[in-house]
């Protein structure tokens, strides 16, 4: 089996290779500094620690404890919350916590918006209204009944008027915000105030805005009148795959711990809580600034993109005010292909990002697997030391692959040369080192 490890480990550089000559687009992705790719390499990775902190199952977590102490104050400062359970291995373990916690045992109700217009694949838990068993909640049977809020496909948000007569009319449990199409800010203080009219909890899906709503941009989801706020810590929020779960709700606090823990958590990946504490002090400390560099690339990049000849959504509103971009491709359909083509070409040119549905491909026929849209984000890049004027040279790569039909084996070899001079991680306390170079093979 010794040749199996080396198989793994040869397979970890040549991938480490490739990143290091490509460029990163996709929205749901980020890099870790090195200080936080230290703490989740630590001893904490063997350990256990089931239970609050203080009220553990299991002996040696004194300093485990610590250290979880220091990531919920982090996350209690970033985000100007009271609560804040930084036990979730995922967003969407975050986002089950908050299922549990804020509806009934039997059927209960929420609504959302819908995966073909942005939501995510965790907002349709159990039984959509198909009746289609989705994926279950660990130690339960229980199921939701999804009614999907109205959405406005000329301005990528939320409908006002007709999500509140959806709501007043289907009267949840809980009206859910958020989504992985998330280029405006949701319209949660109007639709809150229709959602408590019926007696809903409103939660929000922060897991691609977190870091922009924690460093002061976007929108400001508890103070808007979001119950619970949820989120995944890989994404804007640059630290390692986790979850969180936070809330200004002081009597909700009981119910959203036991929910989470041992409804749904025995440990909780501890290696990662202390890569998080890390991230959190570093965007604390860096995340104005990096936050408004990554929105400020994210529109810089559409316009550029738009001025070459792809159409990218929301020109008559600058694109986004988030960190993502959604390019519509259909129109190169007959002499490129959709989404999954368009995909695959740039990948082979090493620029990495996802085939995304636009709203109105299902009722066009298409499929999720070849869509008619591009997702780009630009959390990685930016966090590269990339600014505007690499969004310009970014976009002439896609000219060139996509409109000009260039060779990809050429412009793969120009995205190499250019990726060369963006190896060091920026916005973080110690800079100057390069992406990837802690990978180390003995």
């Amino acid at each position: 089996m010794k040749e199996k490890v080396s198989e793994i480990r040869n397979l970890l550089q040549e991938h480490h290779n490739w990143f290091i000559q490509s460029i990163p687009l996709i929205a749901s992705e980020n890099i870790t500094s090195p200080a936080v790719d230290e703490a989740c390499a630590s001893d904490f990775s063997h350990r256990y620690a089931e239970g609050w902190s203080g009220q553990r199952v299991y002996a040696g977590c004194k300093y485990i404890d610590k250290v979880e102490d220091v990531c919920m104050e982090l996350t209690k400062k970033y985000f100007d919350c009271l609560h804040a359970d930084v036990r979730p291995i995922s967003g969407v373990v975050a986002n089950l916590t908050m299922y549990n916690a804020l509806t009934s045992d039997n059927n209960g109700k929420m609504c959302c918006m819908s995966i073909i217009r942005g939501g995510h694949i965790s907002h349709g838990p159990r039984f959509a209204k198909s009746g289609r068993e989705i994926f279950g909640t660990a130690g339960t049977t229980r199921g939701l009944n999804i009614e999907y809020l109205a959405f406005d496909n000329d301005e990528m948000n939320l409908d006002i008027d007709k999500s509140a007569k959806v709501i007043r009319e289907f009267e949840p449990e809980l009206v859910l915000f958020g989504g992985s199409v998330f280029l405006f800010p949701h319209p949660v203080k109007e639709l809150g105030e229709v959602a408590k009219e019926v007696g809903a909890y409103v939660g929000y899906d922060a897991a691609h805005v977190a870091g922009l709503i924690g460093s002061g941009y976007f929108q400001d989801p508890l103070r808007e009148g979001a119950d619970v706020m949820t989120l995944s810590t890989h994404k804007t929020l640059p630290g390692p795959q986790h979850g969180t779960l936070v809330s200004n709700r002081e009597d909700l606090i009981d119910t959203l711990r036991s929910c989470a823990f041992p409804a749904l958590l025995s440990n909780h990946h501890l290696h990662n809580v202390a890569g998080l504490a890390v991230a959190l002090a570093e965007m604390l400390e860096f995340g104005k600034e990096y936050h408004k560099n990554v929105i400020e690339n994210a529109k810089a990049l559409g316009q550029a993109l738009n001025e070459r000849g792809l159409s990218v959504l929301m020109e008559h509103k600058g694109f986004t005010e988030s960190h993502q971009i959604v390019v519509d491709i259909v129109e190169h359909e007959k002499t490129i292909g959709l989404g999954g083509d368009i995909e695959k070409l740039l990948e082979s040119s090493n620029i990495i990002l996802n085939r995304n549905l636009l709203p109105r491909d299902l009722t066009e026929g298409r499929h999720y697997q070849n869509p008619g849209g591009l997702r780009i984000g630009t959390s990685e890049v930016t966090r590269l030391g990339m600014g505007k004027s690499e969004m310009v040279d970014i976009a002439e790569f896609f000219k060139k692959l996509i409109i000009e039909k260039k060779d990809p084996k050429k412009i793969k070899n120009e995205v190499a040369e250019f990726r060369k001079d963006f190896q060091e991680i920026q916005y973080c306390f110690q800079p100057k080192n390069k992406a990837y170079e802690y990978l180390k093979f003995y």
